[in-house]
């Protein structure tokens, strides 16, 4: 394994097939277990768009110490996988009127064959899931392997990147197929009433915010706080969280990863404020107001820690990049 040099100035992102990949849709592949030790997804399904099954829902075990630093090196790879796919959210305070449907370009046909058994093995990190697989089975039969998921993944996303960090344990964060569940327990330890959560629930802008942290918004109800959460803990909710990888309150972004993301892994660029006595808070999700932030009870790590996982350091930063790629590379000073 060659040598890596340090960074020599904080960079967004710098991926040496960035240009061809953002205009081929070319995988990037995951890095060996020797360089980064996680799991393809696809590990944990077998057979093919229409008969696959999940045969692994296995998770690690690891020391808290340990798990904020594997928490952002493992969806960071998950995101090259993806193609790298960047969002700037807008710089305004939430608005009341909502994202209009078929605002973003979805996967092709092609992507969404090559990425299904990474969603499957997603799936197959979340408790009783198969009944799920088993409808997109039908949904690929009827409609061909370039079918479209027909159950959002983003909350399976979150839970196989807890899982294959090393928070293998219900009782310390539970996945689930959707974000409120593992939203709720985080308010229940807040309130004293879960002592082995590993996630606590603020109020963005209450606490710190660290690589390895979640920010969470609500889209039915489009709630605003936490207290409008907990007033129906245990209820049903269109709730969304993203993993934090990177803030930077010099320029006042927190960058975070997540999933079923215009039906992919995608990093979004959030603007941010900081209002006197508190934290920084990001501004918005597509307009929405985020109303969690859960913070991981785990030593900190470096707030740039995006620019240091091992997916970054094993590309060797080129230029320009195309679009928005650029557009949020314009510190990218590196060598690798």
């Amino acid at each position: 394994m060659p040598a890596f040099k340090p960074f020599l100035h904080a960079s967004l992102f710098c991926l040496a097939s960035a240009a061809a990949q953002a205009q081929t849709g070319e995988s990037l592949q995951r890095l060996p277990a020797d360089v980064l030790d996680v799991r393809a997804p696809s590990e944990r399904v077998t057979g093919t768009p229409g008969t696959m099954r999940i045969t692994d829902r296995s998770c690690r075990a690891l020391p808290l110490d340990d798990v904020r630093r594997r928490i952002v090196d493992t969806a960071v790879q998950e995101w090259a996988w993806f193609g790298h796919g960047v969002d700037e959210q807008p710089r305004a305070e939430p608005s009341s009127q909502p994202m209009p449907r078929g605002a973003f370009a979805r996967l092709s046909a092609g992507e969404s064959t090559r990425l299904a058994s990474t969603i499957a093995g997603y799936w197959a990190a979340t408790p009783d899931s198969d009944w799920i697989l088993q409808r997109q089975n039908a949904n690929w039969n009827t409609e061909g392997t370039g079918a479209r998921w027909r159950d959002a993944w983003s909350a399976a996303f979150i839970s196989w990147v807890m899982c294959e960090s090393g928070i293998g344990e219900t009782a310390q964060f539970r996945r689930a197929i959707a974000h409120h569940t593992y939203i709720d327990q985080a308010i229940r330890a807040s309130d004293g009433r879960d002592t082995r959560a590993v996630f606590t629930a603020h109020d963005p802008g209450e606490a710190e915010i660290m690589p390895g942290d979640l920010l969470c918004r609500g889209s039915r109800p489009a709630y605003r706080s936490l207290a409008e959460r907990r007033a129906q803990l245990g209820a049903g909710a269109r709730t969304h969280c993203d993993i934090v990888v990177k803030v930077d309150p010099q320029a006042m972004k927190i960058m975070v990863i997540g999933g079923n993301v215009r039906s992919s892994v995608r990093m979004k660029v959030m603007h941010a404020v900081q209002d006197e006595g508190e934290s920084l808070r990001p501004l918005s999700d597509n307009g929405r107001a985020l109303f969690a932030h859960l913070k991981l009870q785990a030593p900190a790590i470096a707030l740039d820690a995006l620019d240091t996982t091992p997916t970054m350091q094993a590309r060797q930063c080129e230029a320009p990049l195309p679009g928005q790629i650029a557009a949020v590379r314009r510190s990218a000073a590196a060598t690798c």
